[in-house]
């Protein structure tokens, strides 16, 4: 009987889109190392089989060096799949923006993906795995007080999309999961927004950040099996899941020109194209 696969995956607290996941995946006969800053916090995960639970703060060195000790004592120096998806929605006008806010910003959504890769690199080429990034369709779109957010995620889509060049030879497939809108409790932690100087339509943006845009939401459960899907499957590159991704897809990325072109012009003369060969 093969060795069930592994996955550690981020941000998994009750009720969000890393809940969602590791409950799909460990139905998929996964081993899921489930994290999150505060494991307390996973109590949808309790009792499931072939699930382990960490400490992991993205941001944290210490909590990235314990979790990949963890893991690597568990499978002996391998992971099939590192789902990046721990991140922080955020919403202000840019002219309001608190600059150490957007730094913590960045730290989290953008930062703390590329340490956890560097991280889990030894046990994803052990594996010839797969490196998976949650990230947002807001980076297509220019949205009205999320222009701090949207760029944070589009930019580790951006380091991501050069990711997956410089695995690829080496057998690692690499995932962007463009997120439209997702039933979750990602907006709770807006329940008190207020601008630093008070506005006529400071009342209209927080119920925006508070999830009352009126915008149909995709299931959480239904989102994570599109997902896993991919994931099983090995596909590589971008795809698109959640309330009105596909518009925007199709608004976005008129003239499409297939990924494999855009991939041989972008490594011809890098000397990955050698590599691969």
């Amino acid at each position: 009987m093969a060795a069930r696969k592994t996955v550690l995956i981020t941000g998994c607290s009750d009720g969000g889109i890393g809940s969602a996941l590791a409950t799909t995946l460990q139905q998929r006969d996964f081993h899921v190392f489930a994290t999150a800053r505060d494991p307390s916090k996973m109590g949808d995960l309790k009792g499931l089989p072939n699930l382990t639970f960490l400490a992991l703060d993205v941001v944290k060195p210490e909590d990235i060096k314990a979790a990949v000790e963890a893991v690597s004592k568990h499978t002996g120096g391998t992971l099939d799949c590192l789902i990046s998806n721990a991140g922080r929605n955020h919403f202000m006008p840019i002219l309001d923006e608190n600059l150490d806010t957007v730094r913590g910003l960045f730290e989290i959504n953008f930062l703390g993906p590329i340490a956890l890769t560097h991280a889990f690199a030894p046990l994803l080429l052990q594996a010839k795995g797969m490196a998976v990034f949650i990230t947002s369709t807001s980076g297509y779109l220019n949205i009205p007080y999320m222009g701090t957010y949207a760029a944070s995620k589009r930019s580790i889509e951006i380091v991501a999309d050069t990711l997956r060049l410089e695995l690829a030879p080496f057998g690692v497939g690499v995932l962007e999961v463009v997120t439209g809108a997702v039933q979750s409790k990602g907006q709770t932690y807006f329940g008190d927004f207020e601008l630093p100087e008070k506005s006529s339509i400071e009342s209209t943006i927080a119920s925006r950040a508070q999830g009352q845009d009126g915008l149909p939401r995709m299931d959480a459960m239904e989102y994570a099996k599109a997902v896993v899907d991919s994931i099983v499957q090995r596909t590589v590159g971008r795809v698109w899941y959640g309330g009105f991704a596909e518009q925007v897809r199709m608004g976005t990325t008129a003239a499409e020109v297939p990924q494999s072109a855009m991939d041989a012009g972008a490594v011809m003369g890098t000397g990955l194209d050698a590599l691969g060969q």
